[in-house]
């Protein structure tokens, strides 16, 4: 809009010169600048969904999809221990295991990419990340408890040629990534009204010496070589398209204990291939109503070999996923603009796991013990979903579909979300609806490796059984998601400020408990409905305000706070409700932005303020609450740019964060009661470069 009005005003104070000779005048070049929005919120979607692009994405250093939601309220990214350099992520104060992560609509961080799956994606390859919140479509599966995270990687068709991001930050770890996408030309081609594209996608990054800045014996992260490299083509005939996109990926990490001064140190070696892919056709055969099928096949294999002191993880997965749909489009009855889609069509989801753990005796040299958890599911489903959208008044999306798992039999998944606009400057939602998952225990948490804690089922029908005697298998996880939100578009002179306020609950029915308070040497797992009166839920309420203040100036400051309970059986044997282990209760963000006129410079600043996290019974309390600073200065030029920048300035960091860190063969020894940062500050510089795309 202020394009076009800027544009006008061109023409109106150009327009009495063109009364005289035109070849009296020239008309220099102008230019009009203005600020893309980094993160986007439709005003006319039903699901309660943000969008983050390019932009947001470069607001800081971004080597990778954890890294992506440092600026973001709703998102929660942490490490999952001290040891490894896991990252977990958390939305609606659920771990996220209950997150439904998926890239451009298929399978991406689940089973045994759950640990490091965030990292596996780079920052530099992403076009931007859609986080929706609550339910979210049935086209995508039933697995959706808390939201769902869609990436959309780069497009062949519409990137550079040419793309080139480096990075080196203080802890000495080094990052490249090169990416660049073409058009095939052929005679051929032309002749037959096709276009061919293809794109890749390479990434390297590694470490290049061990740090320990508190002095705990133990590397504050494990030195990794990881290379990633993807390839992806793109055909359009018509109103037919086919996509095809592989990758393959290496990941080496190497932490644990400094070996200079001790004669048995403490090992983390873990090793992980992955190989995925998929292909999509989509055929639009109706191009005036939009009406299409489509068929979405993906693949991918993950093998996985790890070492965590004398616990020996080996495991690998295949996961098989076909998505076949049709769409069509109505137009509406009457004079009111009402658009009608319905979504049908099947999937079959299958999951095959070998995953294997076991206990090396150094002394007999053999393993004393191991457990196998070699799994199988196929899950074949329909789904149908109805959308509608009625004026710029009403949206509503209710979908549902039936699953059956030869584990757990029919399930089935109503989902509805519905926006109401009765003015133009006020906007309602509301969704609700269910999730399911298969919980599988080493995967879910495999934050509990690196300790000495012993694993126990119990199903409180006898003497708990040790893992390497599992007798049953845990049931399905389910839950009710429902969730409120309102936003607030108020004029404020010629600019807007953008307030919002959501509530979400969500209801287990059903839920996979880690009881870490029963014995601080332990963690036992059973189901919700084995414990008799035991319940799970988490409430979550939420308000962001934002707003460009100045021109190229943008402020947002949001604060969150969540209620996560869980029954668990505390060290004196008595079961009670208590707030989840290791979950903080709020959030806190501060977060602005200044871009110069013409983009030269670009200034970023985020501030956060993070609650206290219960620990479980028997582990002091390491603090209340925490803060974090993060900056990042930007100099751009025609077809480059140059950024520095810094990590938590307040170089604040969970000290000790490994207990027992010394003695790692002892009972006490858990590098696993993480609840803030394991690292202190980080400073880092990058370098961006494009050859820009020359136009059709």
């Amino acid at each position: 809009m202020r394009r076009s009005i800027y544009l006008f005003l061109i023409i109106i104070l150009c327009a009495p010169a063109y009364a005289q000779e035109a070849s009296d005048f020239q008309l220099e070049e102008v230019t009009v600048v203005q600020r893309k929005k980094g993160k986007v919120k439709s005003r006319t979607e039903a699901f309660d969904t943000e969008k983050l692009n390019s932009d947001e994405l470069c607001r800081a250093a971004c080597c990778n999809l954890s890294e992506a939601f440092e600026t973001n309220a709703s998102v929660d990214v942490a490490y999952a221990d001290a040891a490894t350099g896991a990252k977990q992520i958390r939305l609606l104060g659920l771990s996220g295991t209950y997150v439904q992560l998926i890239q451009e609509n298929t399978p991406a961080v689940r089973g045994l990419a759950q640990t490091f799956g965030l990292e596996y994606i780079p920052g530099p390859w992403m076009q931007s990340i859609q986080v929706s919140k609550g339910t979210s479509s049935v086209v995508n599966g039933y697995e959706a408890t808390s939201g769902q995270i869609n990436v959309e990687l780069l497009k062949p068709q519409i990137q550079n040629p040419l793309s080139i991001n480096l990075m080196f930050n203080s802890e000495l770890m080094a990052e490249a990534n090169l990416m660049g996408g073409w058009e095939i030309n052929g005679e051929r081609l032309k002749a037959n009204g096709e276009r061919l594209y293809t794109g890749v996608l390479a990434h390297y990054g590694g470490s290049f010496m061990p740090m320990d800045g508190n002095k705990d014996s133990f590397v504050d992260m494990p030195l990794i070589q990881n290379a990633n490299l993807a390839n992806r083509w793109v055909l359009r005939k018509g109103d037919y398209t086919f996509q095809a996109f592989v990758r393959g990926l290496y990941d080496r990490r190497r932490g644990g204990q400094l070996a200079d001064s001790i004669a048995n140190p403490y090992r983390i070696n873990l090793n992980t291939w992955r190989i995925d892919g998929y292909i999509k056709n989509g055929y639009v055969y109706d191009p005036e109503s939009g009406s299409s099928i489509a068929v979405i096949a993906a693949l991918s294999y993950h093998n996985l070999d790890n070492l965590y002191g004398l616990r020996h993880r080996r495991a690998h997965e295949w996961n098989a996923y076909i998505n076949a749909m049709w769409q069509g489009n109505f137009e509406g009855i009457g004079e009111v603009d009402n658009d009608h889609r319905l979504t049908a069509g099947l999937s079959v989801n299958m999951d095959l796991y070998y995953d294997w753990l076991g206990v090396y005796n150094a002394s007999r040299q053999n393993y004393v013990s191991g457990t196998d958890f070699s799994h199988l599911d196929v899950v074949p489903g329909l789904f149908a979903e109805y959308n509608l959208k009625y004026d710029e008044m009403l949206s509503l999306v209710a979908g549902v579909r039936a699953d059956w798992s030869p584990h757990y039999g029919f399930f089935f998944t109503p989902r509805m979300n519905i926006r109401y606009t009765p003015f133009e400057w006020w906007t309602l939602r509301g969704s609700v609806g269910m999730g399911y998952r298969t919980p599988y225990v080493l995967s879910d948490n495999a934050f509990i490796l690196p300790s000495n804690r012993q694993m126990y089922f119990d199903r409180f029908d006898g003497t708990p059984a040790d893992i390497s005697h599992m007798t049953h298998e845990l049931e399905q996880e389910k839950a009710v998601n429902a969730g409120l939100s309102t936003t607030f578009y108020i004029p404020m002179g010629k600019r807007e400020l953008q307030l919002s306020m959501e509530y979400y609950y969500t209801h287990f029915l059903n839920s996979l408990i880690v009881d870490l308070d029963r014995d601080k040497h332990a963690v036992y797992f059973y189901n919700q409905t084995d414990l008799p009166g035991a319940k799970s839920f988490a409430h979550s309420a939420q308000i962001e305000a934002s707003m460009e203040v100045l021109r190229g100036w943008t402020w947002t400051a949001a604060f969150r706070y969540t209620d996560v309970k869980q029954t668990t059986i505390g060290s004196d044997g008595i079961a009670r409700l208590r707030t989840k282990a290791l979950t903080n209760r709020f959030k806190g963000i501060i977060t602005t932005s200044y871009q110069t006129p013409l983009k030269k410079w670009q200034f970023d600043l985020t501030a956060q303020f993070n609650g206290v996290s219960r620990v479980p019974d028997g582990f002091e309390q390491p603090f209340t609450w925490y803060p974090q600073l993060m900056a990042q200065i930007t100099k751009y030029f025609r077809t480059c740019s140059i950024y520095v920048g810094a990590e938590n300035m307040t170089n604040f960091r969970q000290d000790p964060s490994i207990v027992d860190s010394f003695h790692p063969w002892g009972a006490d020894f858990d590098a696993s009661m993480v609840c803030g940062p394991t690292t202190g500050w980080k400073a880092y510089i990058g370098f961006r470069y494009d050859l820009e795309k020359k136009e059709d």
